[in-house]
């Protein structure tokens, strides 16, 4: 997939096209592009999807701070794997969000970029305040030439929920980071690099990494004990990993850390990513050490077993 950030990068040919944030490109995300290529394929187009680089309130409103499923890099990364053709990279500001839904078609979307098939989520509404829906898209995009068309809604099979970026960060602040993967289509992932800490864990046998986790708005999973996959220096690792506040050793700073099982080696400031497989349990304080240090043995053998099969 082509990332173009500019009107002069863009080629010729003519887009079809869909507009939206795509926080975590999910199987809803994922259906609406596969449409898209569809129809680009029907009209002898290619097919683009249109994102932005942060979330649009963070521009309207200073202190507004979202709850991301992917980091900009990574939510180009996962709609690399969908079939569209390119994407285009749009800076939400001020100006553009001032912009009537009929100014944002004909002026950007016509004229700058060469949308020539606009498909609009069902759900979704753009432009100055979101005050227009899918009619007046249509009567405007067929003025300038466009063909607006409406998504088709995503079904999820019977018995199964409707996917959305919130329910996925629900499933998340529950623990329920297999139903997220599910939805996701992929293991939820946190990225960051590793930082000192107090090594306490050392003294008991578990060395663990503390990371200081790179997108600052990126959605931490609940309190808890999972057994997730590590990325280290280009290799996989097993991994037993604590989201909480220690509550045995301080009870207080809230911490992501993580013990690699079969590994030894120190690896301070190094880049680190580790992807949640299965909840095990939830954080609770131990009497004393000892006490916590048996249940970490219990913890590390659940968490090797967990992941002997997993891919």
């Amino acid at each position: 997939m082509i990332i173009i950030r500019d009107t002069k990068e863009r080629r010729g040919d003519a887009w079809a096209a869909t507009v939206g944030f795509f926080d975590g490109v999910h199987q809803g995300h994922r259906f609406l592009i596969r449409e898209l290529r569809r129809l680009a394929d029907e009209r002898g187009q290619s097919a683009a999807v249109f994102t932005f680089p942060v979330h649009p309130r963070i521009v309207l409103q200073a202190d507004y701070q979202p709850k991301l499923l992917n980091s900009f890099d990574e939510k180009l990364k996962h709609l690399a794997t969908t079939e569209a053709d390119c994407c285009a990279v749009l800076d939400f500001t001020r100006e553009l969000a001032a912009l009537s839904a009929r100014e944002f078609i004909e002026q950007v979307l016509w004229k700058q970029w060469g949308v020539r098939t606009l498909l609009v989520g069902y759900d979704h509404r753009f432009g100055r305040n979101r005050e227009e829906g899918f009619e007046e898209y249509a009567a405007y995009g067929k003025a300038c030439g466009m063909e607006v068309l409406k998504a088709t809604p995503y079904l999820p099979s019977e018995g199964e929920e409707v996917v959305s970026s919130s329910r996925i960060r629900q499933f998340l602040a529950e623990c329920c980071v297999e139903e997220a993967a599910q939805m996701l289509t992929y293991p939820y992932l946190l990225k960051g690099h590793i930082i000192g800490g107090r090594q306490i864990g050392r003294t008991m046998g578990f060395p663990t990494a503390n990371i200081q986790v790179d997108e600052p708005f990126k959605v931490w999973p609940g309190n808890g004990v999972y057994a997730v996959w590590v990325h280290l220096r280009g290799t996989r690792y097993k991994g037993m990993l604590s989201v909480g506040n220690r509550p045995t050793v301080d009870g207080q700073s809230l911490t992501v850390e993580v013990h690699l099982l079969h590994f030894s080696d120190t690896v301070y400031g190094e880049a680190i990513e580790v992807e949640f497989i299965r909840f095990v349990r939830q954080n609770r304080k131990f009497k004393d050490l000892d006490a916590l240090k048996e249940q970490l043995e219990l913890d590390r053998e659940e968490v090797d077993r967990l992941l002997h099969h997993k891919p």
